[in-house]
Order: structure tokens, then sequence, then C-alpha cells
């Protein structure tokens, strides 16, 4: 018998309860993929070399960076929820003038192709110290197995995407902490790292990079478009009341999304920040001091010699997984900044192509590939600014977020984050360019 009118109107709102805590665990994930940025070989290159030159120097450069890290993904992920654009997206509109979004574009393209080189040249490197493969065809091979993440991306969807990305972070994970149990640093000197300070313009340099490397523009800018892709089935539509029987019957109530991504983010920022402080703490306690290990290489030799070739091999390949995770996340992150700024689209994987040339380059000139790495970071730094400041302004912005537009705090917080960084890069310019 065919069914009354009235069970056919009370059908789709018993089929869309308000979401219950085990299904709003499964709103979890762009926040991990976002995170991955964090994880990328950049940060390797970076945080060992500030271990194995400066000891436990830089710990705090580290922890305050994964602070700052937390609130600028959460306002990205906000941002890209609440008004269904990227980060990117939102500026093409602002930005009037066609030359003013060109130069902006090619200052967030430029970011964009430094993390490339970084993830290129980690992969080739992990694959050159696990298999001797030649530094270039190592590039080739790590740009090769993106490409093929990114057509499952394309073709499987963003949460197959997700599974893929969430397993690449276990590898790194056990990958970079297992040394530190093996070979634990000084608990002291752990405290005393926690004070802020430097030792000469070299320890600025990295502090610049390893904010550079996890505080990263591109992650900004992708995390806002993941955000968006993601939640779009979720989001009530425009014109909806965000809370209610009519927001449950038609999406999930923003505020729910907010706090559901609130938690993703903070598992993604607890992973990184623990990974990378490992990272640090590793070369601080086992290579201080020892030459040679100011490069990826000289590293993976002394933990070879020092504390056995399981750990060696695990770091290599946490590096390997590194590189092949990252490098999609970036391609995507350039995709949409250059949708979002010229609106054009071009396809992933022609873009990968293109952007792997620099990297290869990089590679056959001989060019050493720690401190290329290194350097990459300080570029990313530089464009933390650009990415920064905008997103404080859209998303502390009325009439563009209304009711989730940021607290006073969360505002003030953003300034500091951004005068701080800000200050960090004026410095570092002052000490490398020969004024102190």
């Amino acid at each position: 018998m065919p069914k009354d009118s009235a069970t056919l109107r009370a059908a789709p709102r018993r089929a869309s309860r308000p979401p219950t805590p085990q299904r709003l665990a499964w709103l979890l994930g762009p926040a991990l993929v976002a995170g991955v940025a964090y994880l990328d070989p950049g940060n390797v290159a970076s945080n060992m070399t500030a271990g194995a030159r400066f000891g436990y120097l830089l710990v705090w450069v580290v922890v305050l960076g994964n602070v700052m890290a937390w609130l600028i993904q959460y306002l990205s992920a906000k941002l890209g929820i609440v008004t269904g654009r990227s980060l990117p997206e939102n500026l093409g509109t602002r930005i009037r003038r066609p030359w003013a979004r060109r130069a902006y574009w090619l200052q967030a393209e430029l970011v964009a192709m430094a993390t490339d080189i970084a993830e290129v040249i980690g992969g080739a490197v992990a694959l050159n110290l696990l298999f001797g493969l030649p530094l270039i065809w190592g590039g080739l091979v790590t740009g090769l197995v993106s490409m093929a993440l990114l057509v499952l991306q394309t073709r499987r969807g963003a949460r197959t995407f997700e599974f893929v990305i969430v397993g690449l972070i276990v590898v790194i994970a056990v990958g970079f902490t297992v040394g530190v149990f093996v070979g634990p640093p000084d608990p002291a000197g752990v405290v005393a790292g926690l004070v802020p300070r430097f030792d000469g313009a070299d320890s600025v340099l990295l502090a610049a990079s390893i904010l550079g490397a996890t505080i990263m523009p591109h992650a900004i800018y992708a995390h806002s478009a993941l955000a968006r892709d993601r939640f779009a089935a979720h989001r009530p539509p425009k014109g909806e009341p965000e809370n209610g029987t009519d927001a449950a019957a038609t999406g999930i109530p923003i505020p729910r999304l907010l706090r559901a991504t609130r938690w993703d983010v903070s598992i993604a920022m607890l992973i990184a920040g623990t990974v990378n402080l490992c990272i640090l703490l590793l070369a601080a306690a086992n290579l201080a001091g020892v030459p040679g290990t100011d490069s990826l290489e000289g590293a993976h030799a002394a933990l070879e010699a020092g504390i056995g070739p399981v750990v060696a091999t695990l770091f290599a390949v946490g590096l390997l997984a590194s590189g092949l995770a990252s490098t999609s996340v970036g391609a995507y992150a350039g995709a949409e900044i250059m949708h979002g700024l010229l609106r054009v689209r071009i396809p992933l994987i022609a873009r990968r192509l293109v952007t792997l040339i620099p990297a290869l380059i990089i590679l056959g000139a001989g060019v050493d590939p720690t401190l290329a790495l290194v350097l990459s970071q300080v570029v990313l730094s530089f464009g933390i600014p650009f990415a920064l400041i905008p997103l404080i302004v859209l998303t502390a912005d009325r009439a563009l977020l209304g009711a989730h537009r940021n607290r006073r705090i969360t505002t003030a917080a953003g300034i500091a984050a951004s005068v701080f960084l800000i200050a960090l890069n004026g410095v570092l310019l002052w000490l490398v360019l020969g004024g102190g």
C-alpha cells in the first residue's frame, strides 16, 4: 500500500536526527590532512639541524609554534565552514584590482613552490638513504607517487584520501619518535629549552625556519578549502536556522561543526607538535656536537652509529612517508590558491608536473639537500604574514561570519602571533644581511 502524505513528510526528519557523538567523529579528518604539512621534510631538516647545532636551545620555538598553529588552523577551518569558501576564494572576492590579485597570487605561489621543493627533496633523500637511489631519480619517484595519491583523491573522494594520509601519519610518528625512547633526552635540558632566547644569527635563522615549517602558509590556504569541501554536505542551507529542528533536518548546525573541528585541530596539532619536538630532542640528545650531523644524511649515519640501524632505518622510513604525504597536500593547496585568486583551475596532475621541475633542477644541480630544505622553510616563514593577517581580519568580520566571528581575545591572540612572526622575520633580515 502507498504511504500516506503524513508518513512521507515524517520520513526525512526521522532519517536526519541530530548527530550523535559517534557520528560527529566521522567529521574528523580535514585537520589531519592539513596537519601533515607540519610533518613534512622541511620540519625534519629544521628540527634536526636545530637540535644538532644548538641542543635544547630552540625547544621553546617548537612549542610556541605549535600553540600558534592550533589557533591559526582552527580559524582557517572556521572560515571555510561558515562562509563555504576557502581563504583564497574570500580574498579573490575582496581584492578588486586584478594587478593586486596577481601580485598576491605570485607570493602565495612562490610559497607553494617552496613547499613542493622541501617535500620532493625530502622524499628523494629518504629513498637515497633506504635504497641508494640517486637523488634526482628519488625526486622523480616521489613526484610520481604523489601523482598517484592525487589520482586517488580525485577518483575515490576526500574520505579515502584522508584514510591514506592518516596511515602515512602513523608511519611518520613511529619513524620519528622511536629514537627518543632508545636515546632519551636530558629532562633538565628540555626544561631549560623552554626559556625563550637565541644564540646568534644562525639560531635566529633556524628559529625562523622552524616557524616556517610549523606554521605553513599553504596549510592555512589548504585547510580552509578542505573544511569547505568536507563539510559542504553537512552545513545547513543558507537562510536556514543554524540551531533547532530545522537545522537538524537539513544539516548539522554550524556550532556542532565548529566543535568537531576544534577536536580535529587539537588531535592534529598534538600529533604534529609531539613528533616535531621528538625530532629536535632526538638530535639534541644524540647528535649535538657530532660532526656532519647538520645534514639529513649525516644525521642518519650518526643515528645508525650511535643508537643502532633500526632507529636509523625507521627515521628514513618516516622521512619517506613525510615527503609522500605532504607533497600531495601541497599540490592541492597550490591549485586552490590559483583557483581562488586567479579564478583559474588546472588539473592537479598537471600542476604536480609543473611544480616538480624546480625540485628536480635543485637535485640535479647538486645543491646540498638539507640546506635547500632549511632555506625553503625560511621562504615559508616570510609568506606567513600574507596568509595570517588576512585570515585574522576575515574571521573577525561580523558581516562575513556573523555570530561566528572571532571573540576579541581570539583576535588579540591572532594579532600577537602575527606581530611576533613579522618581528622575528625582521630581526632575521637584519642579522643575515649584515646588520649585526
